[in-house]
């Protein structure tokens, strides 16, 4: 077993495996998925995606920069929030044990 064990959540929900248990992740995987949630309960994602000016753009990803980086879990200063195309992002970090996650926002 991982150090850190989550249920998987897949399109808000609990995943399941053939026989209806809820599948289980770790370390890594645990991480990167409390880094979704976090973004996405924080409500600046729709901030961003909604704001026009560039300027108030970079202060909520500034924002949520300085929101992931209260875990833990990671290593301070490697976040980091990369526009792959507008109204998605790629968010980047190191964890202080299993190197770097990668989440999709």
């Amino acid at each position: 077993m991982g150090f850190y064990i989550d249920l998987l959540i897949t399109n808000n929900d609990l995943t399941l495996d053939p026989s209806n248990q809820p599948l289980l992740i770790e370390d890594r995987a645990s991480i990167a998925q409390d880094i979704g949630h976090m973004i996405r309960e924080s409500g600046l994602l729709k901030a961003l995606v909604a704001e026009r000016s560039r300027l108030l753009q970079a202060d909520c990803i500034q924002q949520l920069e300085l929101l992931v980086e209260t875990d833990e879990r990671l290593v301070p200063g490697t976040v980091q929030f990369i526009l792959q195309e507008p109204g998605k992002y790629l968010v980047t970090a190191t964890t202080v044990a299993f190197g770097t996650v990668e989440v999709v926002v």
